[in-house]
């Protein structure tokens, strides 16, 4: 069954089918991981709580000793299963993503109606369980007047929050997400120096492809077909897309940029107006 999971109107995610490994290989990926030293472990998506197999792959992992933190749209979490298995074996943290502090402009953005009240009842059951909350301030044209809103929700639940306001194309380089771009809310990033992923942390796809991150997605390794012999090869992989410039050759502002390179390159191929990312090293421009 072909699920689109780009169905709110600022995911970064291409059309995907809800598919991946079955839980046999997600067993042996997880235990691959715990051997090659895998101390922080994220679950993320789309949404990760509508694998049929997380409760175990939670399980797993947290008993194989991983730091967890589960990245979700809040629209399960006040599921009882879910419920207890946090406040059985706790994670480091849950972050919630918050769209809005009304229903008008939380179910605008997710196209969903009825999510608003979803993510509320999850929250108030996260916390009530005594979860450790932190709420992703996804900041967008439907709720940019709601942010003062926003935050007093987050301390409402007794949450950390931190706010995001720039909107990325998605990973493979179209542009829809970006219409989701609320004016004047880039994000006040620092100057891009380097990135150490694909050598301190990577990105595991629902296939077991490890790449350097969700959007430095280029020659994947087939982790299922090259156990621990592929991760060796990462750090070489990302570091060939860190030295390209993203297109921007020629840019006398090139040395304070604030973009990453995978992601100058996704916004490029996006066609994406230099408003919706290139910041050229100003505060006040961001």
């Amino acid at each position: 069954m072909a699920v689109d999971w780009r169905c709110c109107e600022h995911c970064y995610l291409a059309e995907r089918k809800f598919e991946g490994l079955p839980w046999p290989d997600k067993v042996r990926l997880l235990r691959l991981l715990r051997d090659a030293g895998v101390l922080w472990l994220q679950f993320t998506g789309g949404e990760p709580l509508i694998d049929r197999d997380f409760v175990d792959a939670y399980t797993l992992a947290h008993r194989s000793g991983m730091l967890i933190e589960i990245l979700t749209n809040g629209s399960r979490l006040h599921r009882p299963e879910i419920i207890g298995l946090l406040r059985d074996l706790p994670p480091h943290k849950v972050t919630v993503s918050l769209y809005g502090a009304t229903p008008d402009s939380f179910d605008s953005l997710t196209r969903k109606q009825g999510a608003f009240k979803l993510v509320e009842k999850g929250l108030v059951a996260a916390h009530e369980a005594g979860i450790a909350l932190e709420l992703a301030l996804i900041i967008t044209r439907h709720n940019a007047h709601e942010l003062d809103a926003m935050r007093a929700f987050a301390e409402r639940y007794g949450a950390t929050r931190q706010e995001y306001g720039t909107i990325s194309p998605t990973y493979t380089g179209t542009p829809e997400p970006l219409a989701a771009q609320a004016p004047g809310f880039l994000d006040k990033t620092s100057v891009f120096k380097g990135c150490p992923a694909g050598h301190t942390f990577f990105h595991v796809d629902p296939h077991g492809l490890a790449t350097m991150c969700k959007v430095g997605r280029e020659n994947p390794i087939d982790l299922m077909a090259e156990g621990m012999d592929g991760l060796l090869r990462l750090p070489g992989i990302a570091d060939a897309q860190m030295l390209r410039t993203g297109g921007c050759d020629g840019c006398q502002l090139s040395g304070t940029c604030r973009v990453c390179r995978p992601l100058a390159k996704a916004y490029q191929e996006a066609k994406a107006p230099l408003i919706t990312y290139c910041q050229h090293g100003s505060e006040e421009a961001s």
